[in-house]
């Protein structure tokens, strides 16, 4: 991965986590490859990844089993807050950027309708 250096590598994975929860990719009730794989896979200390998934234990998008490994929260309303909160997000950046840019707002649901449709 090709990490921000002005922001912590373990929030960047939450986030990258996050991404993946509410875009589906990881699904509710999927298994979380273990820590040292994931560790692998992303090139950050095994310490790191520990602490990346332990924050998002404590937010309630994974549970751990003890024997069994972590997995995704099964509580999809959970799910969908979280989805709504980086929608929320995403959508007060674009429109702070139409807004520095001068463009009005039909001006930009032109170029999302010819983006997104």
């Amino acid at each position: 991965m090709d990490f921000d250096n002005g922001i912590p590598i373990y929030s960047q994975i939450t986030e990258l986590i996050k991404r993946r929860i509410a875009s589906g990719e990881l699904s509710p009730g999927d298994k979380v490859p273990a820590v040292r794989e994931l560790a692998i896979e992303m090139g950050v200390n095994p310490n790191t990844m520990q602490k990346a998934l332990a924050a998002l234990e404590n937010e309630g998008l994974l549970h751990a089993e003890r024997t069994s490994g972590r997995y995704v929260t099964s509580d999809t309303e959970v799910i969908e807050q979280l989805k709504r909160g980086m929608l929320n997000k995403e959508v007060n950046r674009f429109a702070e950027g139409i807004k520095a840019l001068g463009c009005t707002l039909s001006d930009a649901l032109e170029s999302l309708n010819k983006i997104l449709v």
